[in-house]
C-alpha cells in the first residue's frame, strides 16, 4: 500500500478541522489509515498512532475524539467514493451492459484514487458497530451491481449460462483484488488498469474477442 504522507489528500473528505501545528484532520487520517492497514485496526492503539505521527496521544484528540472516529472518517472516504458512482448520469441511461461497464470502470477509478481507504474497507472484520454499518453499506453497493448483472442477462448482453451469483462474485473478486497488488506511480496507469479489467471481465482472455 502506498505511504499516506502527512501532506497527501487522496480524495474529498473532512479536511477543515485543525489542531496542533504540522497536522490537520486529513493528514492525521492519512497516517492513521496507513497504520490501520499495516497493523490491523484492532491491533492499533492510540499509542501506536501517536508514535507514527510523532506527536502525543493527547495531541491526536485535538483532531478526533477517538480511534473509532478515525475509522468512521476513513470508511466514509471509501464508501462515499463508491456510492457516488451511482450518481453519475451514465448509470441511468444506455443498455445494462453499458451501465455495468461504466460502474466497473468507475469502481476501479475509486479504488486507485482512494487505495488506502478502500483497502481498509475491504479488510473489515465487523467487530465494531462502525465496521458493521460500513459493511452493510458495502453490501448495498454489491446488491446494486448484482441487479445490474441481472438486467444485462435479461437483455441478452451478458452470458446467461453462468449463475448470476457466480458472475457477481467473480466480478467483485477481480476488482477488489486490486487493493492487494496495485501500486500507484508505476507503468500501469489507472486508465490502463480499468481498460484491462473491463477487457478481461467482458471479453475474456481468448484472443479475437475484443
Amino acid at each position: 500500500m502506498p505511504s499516506a504522507a502527512a501532506t497527501e489528500t487522496p480524495g474529498p473528505g473532512p479536511t477543515g478541522r485543525r489542531g496542533r501545528p504540522g497536522y490537520d484532520q486529513q493528514s492525521v487520517l492519512n497516517v492513521a489509515v496507513e497504520v490501520f492497514n499495516r497493523h490491523g485496526y484492532d491491533a492499533t492503539s492510540m499509542g501506536i498512532l501517536a508514535e507514527n505521527l510523532g506527536i502525543s496521544k493527547s495531541a491526536i484528540y485535538h483532531h478526533v475524539p477517538s480511534k473509532e472516529d478515525l475509522l468512521s472518517l476513513a470508511l466514509e472516504q471509501a464508501l462515499g467514493g463508491l456510492e457516488s458512482v451511482w450518481e453519475a448520469p451514465e448509470t441511468q441511461h444506455g443498455t445494462a451492459e453499458e451501465r455495468l461497464e461504466f460502474v466497473v470502470r468507475s469502481t476501479v477509478r475509486v479504488l486507485t484514487e482512494r487505495l488506502p481507504f478502500v483497502t481498509l474497507l475491504l479488510r473489515l472484520r465487523g467487530n465494531t458497530e462502525t465496521e458493521r454499518k460500513a459493511m452493510e453499506r458495502r453490501r448495498g453497493f454489491d446488491r446494486k451491481v448484482a441487479e445490474l448483472i441481472g438486467e444485462a442477462r435479461a437483455e441478452g448482453t451478458v452470458r446467461s449460462d453462468i449463475d448470476p451469483r457466480t458472475v457477481s462474485r467473480l466480478l467483485f473478486g477481480t476488482v477488489n483484488s486490486i487493493v492487494e497488488w496495485y501500486r500507484p506511480g508505476g507503468a500501469l496507469t489507472p486508465e490502463r488498469l480499468a481498460d484491462d479489467v473491463v477487457a478481461v471481465l467482458f471479453n475474456g482472455l481468448r484472443a479475437g474477442r475484443a
